[in-house]
């Protein structure tokens, strides 16, 4: 059945508008946001337990090489998935891995053997892959260009409240079994299962790209039907694609610090019901960075291109703080964990490294909601941004592989640091540099690039689809 949204459209369809409607893209953000509180969000705080909860870090570690190596590639591969089969099928898909995840380390608790759990990670590689590809094009197309960063910041702070409720899970738990090493009991995983198949069946509410409409009567986006050779070429070019090979290095380096941040500060230096508890407050800082630069980004200047170049500004000058700081931190103890753990109730100890976690999670929203600001800014269809999205989850994916294997190794921990560091220090020009050449000041322009010619192509929506 054909609809039809034009501007000047019948009364019945200005009806329609408003920001309770199920069809709005706040609507399908928001619902976007409680699937990844759910699925991503939960898997967020049982990572960041260091070591997947277990006191040894090295079947987490396995596990985590064998996610990030398939992530690698079906982030790359997801755009095209979404193009294929749509966002709720693709979410399905991706959303259905989560649990299973959780329940090896649940497996694990009883058996000791890694292969259910390195299995697991591979199938939630690429389930990942699919879901945030899908995430990526949703979070990038849908929201009006003007208010871009408002709606990252919205989706960010319902992602990454699934990490403050996750982080109360082992918290709670765990919360009379000692200072004494230990692995989390099985309620904890338990309870990260029930969240994530809450997650996988929320996902069965999302609409189709087609039926999104903002509240001026556009199409959140043009409708397009794709083709598994069109998808293949079309990811072939994106390694070609200048700008996103300026993205590249921070797309590396946007989960290359999750393995020092989660095993060598919150693994290494606190308590088992402690670790639990600063996650509550890491993903909490994720809701205030992300908040804080998606409305920076969205009304901080007038014109837009300036917008972006001082928010990779402003990005650059905490994360060069906050690392100093980790620095200063790190130089304590680098001879690996602490023998004696640092507890919340340790009112001398425990103020400083507390600080210096909550940081990290703020400058990691605040870095990756600037990513995808930027990414949206480059396009304005769905199809183009679903490719961008996946190339973005792709390298961050291949990055964090790195990043097991390093900590896998047991490399000293001021060189994780030192290159955590560098690594986002060298993409902060880079990003400066393709916000001043692709970022255009009206929100209604996109400049794009194919076979190498520059073309602009103006946001309009179609008088029809299906």
């Amino acid at each position: 059945m054909a609809v039809t949204e034009v501007e000047g459209s019948p009364p019945e369809a200005s009806a329609r508008r408003g920001l309770l409607r199920y069809n709005s893209p706040l609507a399908q953000v928001s619902l976007l946001g409680l699937i990844c509180f759910c699925c991503p969000g939960m898997f967020n705080a049982l990572s960041g337990l260091g070591g997947g909860g277990q006191v040894d870090n090295t079947t987490a570690d396995n596990a985590n090489t064998a996610l990030y190596s398939c992530f690698a590639v079906f982030g790359v591969l997801g755009g095209a998935a979404h193009n294929l089969l749509g966002p709720r099928v693709t979410l399905l898909i991706g959303a259905l891995t989560y649990p299973l995840y959780a329940g090896s380390f649940l497996y694990y608790n009883h058996h000791g053997t890694q292969a259910f759990p390195v299995a697991a990670g591979a199938l939630l590689g690429a389930g990942a892959g699919f879901l945030w590809a899908a995430q990526g094009a949703i979070m990038t197309s849908y929201p009006p260009p003007n208010r871009r960063g408002t709606y990252i910041s919205i989706f960010w702070c319902l992602f990454n409240l699934g990490g403050v409720f996750g982080g109360l899970l082992p918290f709670y738990f765990n919360y009379n079994r000692g200072d004494t090493p230990a692995s989390v009991n099985d309620g904890t995983y338990i309870g990260f299962m029930a969240f994530m198949l809450v997650g996988a069946a929320l996902t069965v509410l999302v609409l189709p790209p087609a039926r999104i409409v903002r509240n001026d009567g556009t199409n959140a986006t043009r409708v397009t039907f794709s083709s598994p050779a069109t998808e293949g070429a079309e990811i072939l070019k994106l390694f070609a694609n200048w700008k996103m090979l300026l993205v590249l290095p921070a797309a590396w380096a946007s989960n290359f610090f999750y393995t020092y941040q989660f095993n060598n500060v919150n693994g290494a230096l606190f308590t088992l019901r402690t670790k639990g508890l600063n996650n509550v407050f890491y993903w909490g800082a994720q809701m205030l960075g992300s908040a804080g630069i998606g409305y920076f980004l969205d009304f901080g200047f007038a014109s837009r291109r300036k917008r972006g170049l001082f928010g990779v500004l402003v990005v650059a000058l905490v994360g060069t703080a906050i690392w100093g700081g980790g620095l200063a931190n790190q130089l304590k103890y680098n001879h690996g964990k602490l023998a004696n753990r640092i507890d919340f109730k340790d009112s001398h100890r425990y103020p400083g490294p507390f600080l210096l976690y909550f940081s990290y999670g703020l400058l990691d929203a605040m870095f990756q909601s600037l990513i995808y600001w930027i990414i949206g800014a480059l396009a304005n269809d769905s199809q183009i941004l679903s490719r961008y999205a996946g190339f973005y989850k792709g390298v961050q994916s291949a990055g964090a592989a790195v990043a097991w294997q390093v900590d896998r190794h047991n490399a000293p921990l001021v060189s994780q640091l030192i290159v955590n560091w560098g690594l986002m220090t060298i993409s902060y020009p880079l990003l400066a540099l393709l916000v001043f050449l692709a970022v255009k000041d009206e929100d209604n322009s996109v400049s794009s690039v194919e076979d190498g010619k520059e073309k602009d192509s103006k946001l309009s929506a179609p008088t029809s689809f299906h």
